[in-house]
C-alpha cells in the first residue's frame, strides 16, 4: 500500500469538498479505512465534518450550536474537559428504540435472541416488544421516585431484563451503574457507596454452568454493608429469574416460568425484606407501556462503569449521552461492517464496557439483531458456541482472547463438528491476542475466509480506538493496526517526547473523540492525575505500544506489566506469546520478581494442554523458545507449572496475585473477585524456589 504525503492528501481533499467527503466516508468503511491507513492527517482535518454528518442520522430535540467538539488535554493550561455538541438535546433510548420502531419501521425485527445457561432455554424479543417493556419499567422507576440525574445500581445476570433496566434508566434521564453479577457483595457495596445509588435492581439467582449463584443473598449482604456504613439503600427491585412457576412466595405473586428446574433453589424462600424489597413482576402490573422520554443535554451523564485502579480502589468512569451514542453506533457499524441482515453475537457480559457498547448501545442504535447469551462457552460441552453460531446463522462474532485460548485447549474437532458457514467477520476484545491464538481463530474457526478485527480500546475510551476494518486493512496476527476515524495516537518515550517511525513506548492520544470518558465520578482530581498529569497535552492510556515499519500498532501490555531486566524494557505479553507458541502450552502468565543484579527477573506460570506432563525437557524447550523468539535477555528465570491461574469471573488473570506468589508474599489484599480462590494456595505450594 502506498502512503501519500500530507500534501497529496490535502490536495485530494481540496478537490473533494469536506461535506461530500464526510458523507462518503460515513457510509463506506472501505474509504474510511483506506484514508486512515494512507494518511492519519485526514482524521485530524475532517473529524468534525465526519461526526457532524453522522449526527444527522439521529434524532435531536434541539440542534447543537457552535463547535462540535471542544476540549483541553493539557493540565498546564487549565481544567481538563471534553464537550461534544454543545446546545444539543436528545434521548439515547428514543434513538435506539422509538426511532427504529416508528421511523425505520423495524418494530417486528428481532432485537435479541436470548439463550439461557441451559440448552433449550431461549426466547426472542422484537424492537416493538423491547420498546414497550422499557417504557413499562421506566414508569415503574418513576413510580419509585427515580428521576433525572439519580443513580440506579443494577446487579443482574445476562437476561433481557438487564437491557430493559439500563434503557429504562436512560429513558428517564437516570444514570445506570451496572455491577457485574460475578462480583462479591463487598464489591457491590463499594460501588453503591461511591455512586450514591438510591435504588438497586437485582435477580433471585442464576446458573453459570452447573454452579448456582444466589444473587439475592449477595445483594442483601451488600445492602447490609451499606447500612453499616451509614448509607441505607431505600429500595431493591428483584427479578424472579429462576423461581418456580408454581411457587407461591412471600412476594405475593406467582413466578414466571422457570428457566431451569430447581426445586431446591431457595430454602425456605427467597430472602425478603418488606421494608426494602419489591418484586419486578408485581410492579409491572398495571404499568403503562407508554413513557415520554426525558430530553437530555449532550453532556448529561448516561452511565457510570467501574474499572480497576492502580490503587486498588475502582474508578467510576463516567460517559455522557450524545458523544457516546454517536461513537458506539459508528464504531459498531464500520468495524463489523454491519449489514441489516446480519446476526451479531458479542459473547461479553453487559457488566463490562464491551457489553454496554457492543451488546446494548451500538447494535441497537443500528437496528441490529443480536444474540444475548447467559451461559458459558464450555457448558454443557465445548461445542456450545459453535452450535449457537449454526442455529442462529451468526454472521459477526466478537469474543475475548481468553475464550479463544480456552477453546484451543480442546483442539479443532469440537469446532469442526459444526459448519459455521454463516460467519463473515470475527472480532477479539479485552486484551492483546497472541499470534498463535489469532491464527487458530483465523484458520480453524473462520476457515481462513473471515477477516479478524482485533480491537483495542478501554472502559475509558467508550469504543474502539485502534482497529482493523474488515477486508480493508491488511491483517497482521496480534496487531490492533490503525486508529479509528478522528483518533490520533502517538508513542512517547519516558521524557514525553513523541517518537516517529518504528518505535516503542507509552501509547497516548493527542485529541479526543466523541465517546471518550468525561471524568472519574466524584473524583475529578483522580481523573486528571491518572490520565493527563504524566504527559500534559495527551490522554495517557497506561499501555505500552510498539509501532512497526508499516505503521501498525502493537499493544505490548500495561505499563505496569513491563519488566526492566538489566536495563532492557521487556513486555510480559511478548514473553507470554512466545511461551504459548509451544504446542504443549495452553496459557501463560509472566510477572517480575526482584533480582539483586538484573533488577527484575522473569517468573513464568504455564498452564499445559490436556495430557501433557511437565518435566525438565519441556522446561528447557520453553527457555529455548523464548530465547529464540525474543533474545537471551528474555530467558525465563523461573517457570512454574500452573494447572490453574487466578482469574476474575470475567476471565482476566489477576497478575498482582501472581506477583505476590512469585515473591512468596502472603498478603494478597482483596481477592473476592476471583472465580476460584483455591488455585492460589496450590500455586503457593508449588512455587519455584530456585531459578531454572
Amino acid at each position: 500500500v502506498i502512503k501519500p504525503s500530507f500534501k497529496a492528501c490535502r490536495d485530494l481533499l481540496r478537490r473533494l469538498n469536506a461535506e461530500s467527503f464526510a458523507k462518503v466516508a460515513s457510509r463506506n468503511w472501505l474509504i474510511m479505512g483506506l484514508s486512515t491507513f494512507m494518511c492519519p492527517s485526514l482524521t485530524i482535518l475532517y473529524s468534525a465534518e465526519f461526526w457532524g454528518d453522522i449526527a444527522k442520522d439521529f434524532f435531536w430535540k434541539t440542534k447543537h450550536t457552535g463547535q462540535f467538539l471542544d476540549y483541553n488535554f493539557d493540565v498546564t493550561k487549565g481544567e481538563i474537559f471534553v464537550k461534544c455538541m454543545g446546545g444539543a438535546s436528545t434521548n439515547i433510548c428514543y434513538n435506539l428504540l422509538d426511532r427504529n420502531v416508528h421511523e425505520k419501521k423495524l418494530g417486528d425485527k428481532v432485537a435479541f435472541y436470548w439463550l439461557g445457561n441451559e440448552p433449550g432455554d431461549e426466547m426472542m424479543v422484537t424492537y416493538r416488544e423491547l420498546l414497550q417493556r422499557v417504557c413499562q419499567f421506566a414508569n415503574v422507576l418513576k413510580s419509585q421516585g427515580v428521576k433525572k440525574g439519580d443513580c440506579v445500581s443494577i446487579y443482574m445476570p445476562m437476561v433481557v431484563e438487564l437491557v430493559i433496566a439500563m434503557l429504562a434508566c436512560a429513558r428517564i434521564g437516570a444514570i445506570h451503574s451496572i455491577v457485574f453479577a460475578g462480583f462479591s457483595a463487598e464489591s457491590l457495596c463499594e460501588r453503591i457507596l461511591d455512586s450514591q445509588c438510591s435504588l438497586l435492581i437485582t435477580a433471585d439467582g442464576f446458573y453459570r454452568g452447573d454452579k448456582l449463584i444466589n444473587l439475592k443473598l449477595l445483594a442483601d449482604e451488600a445492602l447490609r454493608k451499606c447500612r453499616e456504613k451509614g448509607f441505607p439503600v431505600e429500595k431493591c427491585i428483584m427479578l424472579k429469574h429462576l423461581s418456580k412457576e408454581t411457587e407461591e412466595t412471600a412476594l405475593g405473586s406467582q413466578s414466571p416460568p422457570a428457566k431451569r428446574s430447581c426445586p431446591d433453589l431457595f430454602k425456605p424462600k427467597v430472602p425478603w425484606n418488606p421494608d426494602v424489597d419489591l418484586c419486578w413482576h408485581t410492579l409491572l402490573l398495571g404499568a403503562s407501556d407508554e413513557c415520554e422520554p426525558e430530553w437530555c443535554e449532550s453532556e448529561d451523564p448516561l452511565f457510570i462503569l467501574y474499572t480497576s485502579g492502580s490503587t486498588g480502589k475502582p474508578k467510576g468512569v463516567l460517559h455522557t449521552v450524545s458523544g457516546y451514542m454517536l461513537y458506539t453506533a459508528t464504531t459498531f457499524k464500520l468495524v463489523f461492517d454491519y449489514q441489516p441482515e446480519d446476526i451479531y453475537w458479542c459473547t461479553a457480559d453487559i457488566g463490562w464496557i464491551t457489553g454496554h457498547s457492543y451488546i446494548t448501545y451500538g447494535p441497537l442504535a443500528n437496528g441490529a439483531t443480536s444474540v444475548l447469551f447467559e451461559g458459558l462457552p464450555t457448558y454443557p460441552d465445548v461445542s456450545r458456541m459453535w452450535e449457537i453460531v449454526d442455529k442462529y446463522h451468526v454472521t459477526k462474532f466478537y469474543t475475548a482472547p481468553t475464550a479463544i485460548r480456552l477453546l484451543m485447549k480442546y483442539g479443532s474437532e469440537p469446532v469442526q463438528k459444526y459448519k459455521r458457514e454463516s460467519l463473515k467477520v470475527l472480532g477479539t476484545v479485552g486484551e492483546p491476542i497472541n499470534p498463535e491464538a489469532w491464527l487458530w481463530y483465523y484458520n480453524v474457526v473462520g476457515e481462513k475466509r473471515c477477516p479478524i478485527v482485533d480491537t483495542f480500546w478501554q472502559t475509558e475510551t467508550g469504543g474502539h480506538v485502534l482497529t482493523p476494518l474488515p477486508a480493508a486493512t491488511p491483517m497482521k496476527p496480534g496487531s490492533a493496526t490503525f486508529p479509528f476515524f478522528g483518533v490520533v495516537p502517538a508513542i512517547l518515550n519516558e521524557s514525553g517526547e513523541e517518537l516517529e517511525g518504528p518505535s516503542e513506548g507509552y501509547l497516548v492520544f493527542k485529541q479526543p473523540w466523541p465517546g471518550v470518558m468525561r471524568t472519574v465520578y466524584g473524583n475529578y482530581q483522580r481523573f486528571e492525575t491518572t490520565y493527563f498529569k504524566k504527559f500534559p497535552g495527551y490522554y495517557v492510556t497506561g499501555d505500552g505500544c510498539r509501532r512497526d515499519k508499516d505503521g501498525y500498532y502493537w499493544i505490548t501490555g500495561r505499563i505496569d506489566d513491563m519488566l526492566n531486566v538489566s536495563g532492557h524494557l521487556l513486555s510480559t505479553a511478548e514473553v507470554e506469546s512466545a511461551l504459548v507458541e509451544h504446542e504443549s502450552v495452553a496459557e501463560a502468565a509472566v510477572v517480575g520478581r526482584p533480582h539483586p543484579v538484573k533488577g527484575e527477573s522473569l517468573y513464568c506460570f504455564v498452564t499445559l494442554s490436556e495430557g501433557v506432563m511437565y518435566n525438565h525437557t519441556l522446561e528447557a524447550q520453553l527457555k529455548k523458545q523464548v530465547r529464540e523468539k525474543i533474545g537471551a535477555i528474555a530467558t525465563p528465570d523461573y517457570i512454574q507449572n500452573a494447572p490453574g491461574l487466578p482469574k476474575t469471573r470475567s476471565g482476566k488473570i489477576m497478575r498482582r496475585v501472581l506477583r505476590k506468589i512469585a515473591c512468596n508474599e502472603r498478603d494478597l489484599g482483596d481477592i473476592s473477585t476471583l472465580a476460584d480462590a483455591s488455585v492460589v494456595e496450590q500455586l503457593f505450594q508449588n512455587r519455584c524456589t530456585t531459578a531454572v
